[in-house]
């Protein structure tokens, strides 16, 4: 069965329509728009590491507390809390401490390029378990080749 035009005054045989409706193809593009929007801010809230890029990074001010908490692991692997050496005990009671006062604290983590990684995994462990889920990663600009 097709479908003609309502036109009886021409006295042709009716011919079908040749369209295409578009109006369900918008609808399921605008649902899908939707369940983009409010799905996105639940993918970012997962990712719980800050990964700095090397390319166009910029020196920043040394944080001050308690808002963040600037922690450096060497190259021998010491661990340094603000200039001052400290024992892995008391790396983790000091963040234990300040995961309980302000969980939304950064740990601003920089790690020496000889470090292995498994130190550096460690570190994120102790920071984690003691509540603190902000953790960014700190690097130096990058070199760039003179001409």
């Amino acid at each position: 069965m097709a479908f003609g035009r309502f036109d009886r005054r021409t006295g042709s045989s009716p011919e079908p329509l040749s369209g295409i409706n578009v109006t369900p193809l918008v609808d399921v593009m605008l649902v899908l728009v939707v369940i983009l929007i409010l799905a996105a801010p639940v993918l970012a809230a997962a990712l719980r590491v800050q990964l700095p890029q090397a390319q166009g990074t910029t020196p920043v001010a040394p944080p001050t507390p308690p808002q963040a908490i600037a922690l450096e692991v060497d190259a021998q692997g010491r661990l340094w809390v603000d200039g001052e050496e400290l024992p892995e005990t008391a790396l983790r009671e000091r963040l234990a401490a300040l995961g309980a006062a302000q969980p939304q604290a950064e740990l601003q983590l920089r790690a020496d390029a000889a470090v292995p990684y498994g130190r550096v995994v460690a570190v994120m462990g102790w920071a984690h378990a003691a509540g603190l889920t902000r953790i960014g990663f700190v690097a130096e600009p990058a070199q760039t080749a003179q001409r």
